[in-house]
């Protein structure tokens, strides 16, 4: 009762299965509860390719701009590819379903697998990102970096289990509130430097030599900037979750989220070359445009702060897309079929729960420095990218569809885009990315391992026109007694209802627990047989394992059902358990796994 309140306190009441409908997310909910992740890479996005070209000195730092806009050209590819995967799996599944269909079960689960795992490292990444900005402003706070990341973990895990639009309603105004503070920033920054404020000496012009640089590196810096991108599929993932009709709403929400993404990302990166800011140890690129355009005042802690909310929040992505996406799978059967369970609040807590925990096990290995699985994280994201653009081309070229060569031209490009950065990823950062080489050939095998077990399990319980079954002439049924007491007198009487024999079976310790037993029974119970099993080893389960294996091969000899009947006392408290010894259970608990045996249990509560 006191877990049951404590519940209906942390994430409310339940709610009717008809109130479903009630909880899809309009629009703007969707935009927020699902554009966190993609929104918050603009807070480093841009400072990455900056890294990279750092490394030639200040005079490289201009080639920010092209790579920015081969970076927003491959937004516009994907933003139009998932645009055209949404209204033609408008089911959501995103990646995996497209992969399935078009390239087959593997690709299918590669796919998708890249994506789950991608979204336990988002909350990861962005949690400890958070964390990070939070202990920078706090730095008394930094021992406790690891605490509060799984603290904000639990509490963005409470808020989803709360239900999908509660938590929208919680999450969509610091997400607004990011929006507002960059356009802001980019706003002012724009103006000073049309203005004049902002002298014009302060970046190297576009088309200065830089000796030494070359294509393969241009192309490191690309990569770089596309982690930027990371977050675009989650529409595609979770369309059953908008309100109808669902993908025309889906679509409307993608394109918003392009649009401010590519606005907020090309306006960071053209300020940041036209201030000439190179990056900092100690501080980040949108701080030090914060900085230089406002000062240190208001403006520039409401910047800093609403960066640092969004960071934490990205991590909501994963909570709202990780679920949908293992529903997809679950529905396969290549994951367990609890992830299509339903929780009190309507959502897929299974889900939630499963995320959570591994979020906190990955910050808590890492010990909450998180760097080094952003190129990971990157990569996890870039596979199913290229694999879902192939997926569809190859559905274009076989159905042929009206319009069908342009939609095909859209998909060709980003695939081949996308599959530049994932062997750039490789080639440039194998140290980083070469687990994804072996977890993901795990998660197709395990898929297949899984997928095989429920098909098994459905061939078995499939009822057939042939009957398999023998007719029985009777039923054997044996219960364990510990000595003589209601509890057991409930189960014998029990016992005599439903067995043709019924066989009492007592282990003894001693030979005088043993004789004593015996002579009780016979005054007891005369008509009900005793067997008593002695044993020198203190062991109550293998004297009766092996009892019931002797009579289970006479029953089986007769034609007789075996039955087990264990008698299992209840007690009015639940603390009260630990009280007594669980023989009972373990003896269930063995005895379920055993071939023709039915084991069956009769409580006796406790009134006091």
């Amino acid at each position: 009762m006191r877990y049951s309140i404590f519940k209906r306190a942390l994430i409310g009441k339940p709610l009717k299965t008809s109130e479903l409908g009630e909880q899809r997310l309009g629009k703007l909910k969707a935009l927020a509860i699902l554009s966190s992740d993609a929104l918050s890479s603009v807070a480093y996005g841009p400072e990455q390719v900056i890294i990279v070209l750092s490394t030639l000195g200040f005079i490289a730092l201009w080639y920010s701009i092209p790579i920015g806009v081969g970076v927003l050209i491959l937004l516009a590819a994907l933003i139009l590819s998932y645009r055209q995967i949404i209204y033609a799996y408008p089911h959501g599944g995103g990646a995996y379903v497209v992969s399935k269909s078009n390239l087959g079960k593997n690709a299918g689960l590669v796919a998708g697998g890249s994506l789950l795992v991608d979204y336990i490292l988002t909350v990861a990444v962005s949690v400890s990102a958070g964390t990070d900005a939070i202990t920078s402003a706090f730095p008394f706070l930094h021992p406790y970096n690891i605490v509060i990341a799984c603290f904000l973990v639990i509490l963005i895990t409470i808020l989803n289990l709360r239900g999908i639009t509660e938590s929208a309603n919680v999450l969509a105004y610091p997400v607004y509130l990011f929006v507002l503070a960059l356009l802001l920033l980019i706003g002012v920054g724009l103006w000073q430097m049309v203005s004049g404020q902002i002298p014009f000496h302060l970046h190297t012009p576009i088309g200065t030599a830089v000796p030494g640089i070359g294509l393969f590196f241009l192309l490191r810096a690309f990569s770089s900037g596309c982690s930027a991108l990371t977050g675009v599929e989650a529409v595609s993932n979770a369309v059953p979750n908008f309100k109808e009709p669902e993908a025309k709403n889906a679509v409307h929400t993608l394109m918003i989220m392009g649009c401010i993404l590519a606005v907020l990302f090309s306006g960071t990166m053209f300020l940041a070359y036209w201030l000439g800011i190179s990056p900092k140890a100690e501080e980040t690129v949108v701080s030090q445009m914060a900085s230089h355009i406002f000062g240190r005042n208001f403006l520039y802690y409401f910047i800093q702060g609403t960066t640092a909310l969004i960071l934490v929040l990205a991590a909501n992505t994963g909570f709202s897309a990780f679920p949908m996406l293992a529903v997809n799978f679950a529905s396969d059967k290549y994951i367990p079929r609890m992830f299509l369970n339903r929780g009190d609040r309507l959502g897929y807590s299974n889900g939630i729960i499963t995320l959570s925990v591994a979020s906190i096990l990955l910050i808590i290995i890492f010990r909450g420095a998180t760097e080094a699985l952003i190129p990971l994280y990157a990569v996890g994201v870039f596979i199913p990218f290229t694999l879902s653009q192939t997926g569809m081309i190859v559905k274009w070229i076989r159905e042929k569809p009206s319009g069908w060569l342009p939609k095909m031209t859209i998909n060709l490009i980003g695939a081949l885009i996308t599959l530049t950065v994932v062997l750039i990823f490789f080639i440039t950062k194998f140290s980083q990315v070469w687990y994804i080489l072996i977890f993901l050939p795990l998660i197709v095998f395990m898929c297949h391992r899984i997928k095989r077990h429920y098909d098994a399990v459905g061939e078995q319980m499939r009822i057939t026109t042939e009957n398999e079954s023998l007719p029985l002439d009777g039923n054997i049924v044996i219960v364990p007694v510990a000595g003589i007491s209601k509890v057991v007198e409930n189960s014998l009487n029990y016992a005599k209802l439903i067995g043709d024999s019924v066989i009492a079976v007592y282990v003894a310790f001693d030979r005088e627990s043993e004789k004593q037993m015996e002579d009780q029974w016979k005054e007891w119970q005369p008509d009900i047989r005793l067997v008593t099993l002695y044993t020198s080893y203190r062991s109550l389960l293998r004297p009766i394992a092996r009892f019931i294996e002797i009579v289970e091969e006479k029953a089986n000899e007769q034609k007789y059902s075996l039955t087990v009947l264990i008698p299992q006392f209840i007690t009015k408290k639940r603390w009260h358990d630990i009280l007594h010894n669980q023989s009972s259970l373990l003896l269930r608990l063995y005895l379920i796994y055993q071939k023709n045996v039915i084991v069956s249990t009769v409580p006796f509560r406790f009134k006091k």
